[in-house]
């Protein structure tokens, strides 16, 4: 217990010499004199003038008092950077899908008039539902002269390029059904 009193007087001697910015001696005979108390031994190195009282300091939430302002929008992105890729791309492009569903919508036309217009996310929902009713009806329709289409807020130029162009193979399936019909009824009038 002697060498532990000892390591804690010296610890207090040492903690003391440098926040008072103190001699070793002058923190060692502080502590003596107020019985190793460390505070009343900074308190009465103060009275006598052997160091100066506790810095000032003030904090302040405005821009101009910052010193080191961090933008906030940086900040994010420095912190999306460092989470992990893989869930950090998963939950990207879950939130852009979700995005695309609610700010887009599926259109059915016949002759250039609107039928029908749902959220793409309903569209999406009734095809994974009743996929074996909804996909053959859509082809159906395709021969029958509907046309298919996203609108909505993104660019879905692509999108309904593709439908654009399934439409125009229906079309073309049905006139080649029609010429091959008239191709056809000729030779039967002459049997």
């Amino acid at each position: 217990m002697g060498k532990e009193r000892i390591m804690d007087k010296l610890e207090k001697v040492e903690k003391l010499r440098e926040r008072a910015n103190v001699s070793y001696e002058e923190a060692r005979s502080a502590l003596e004199e107020n019985d190793w108390d460390l505070l009343d031994a900074m308190v009465a190195l103060e009275k006598f003038g052997k160091t100066s009282g506790p810095k000032q300091e003030s904090f302040s939430t405005s821009y101009d008092q910052q010193q080191e302002y961090v933008c906030v929008k940086s900040k994010v992105e420095e912190q999306r950077k460092e989470q992990p890729k893989l869930g950090r791309s998963i939950g990207e492009a879950m939130h852009s899908f979700f995005r695309i569903c609610r700010q887009n919508f599926f259109c059915i036309r016949r002759n250039g008039d609107l039928m029908l217009r749902i959220p793409l996310f309903a569209a999406i929902l009734i095809l994974l539902i009743i996929w074996r009713v909804a996909v053959p009806v859509l082809l159906i329709a395709l021969l029958f002269g509907f046309r298919y289409s996203l609108e909505g807020t993104d660019d879905l130029k692509e999108v309904n390029t593709f439908m654009d162009s399934a439409g125009a193979a229906a079309e073309n399936l049905k006139e080649g059904f029609q010429n091959a019909r008239t191709k056809e009824a000729p030779k039967d009038s002459n049997e």
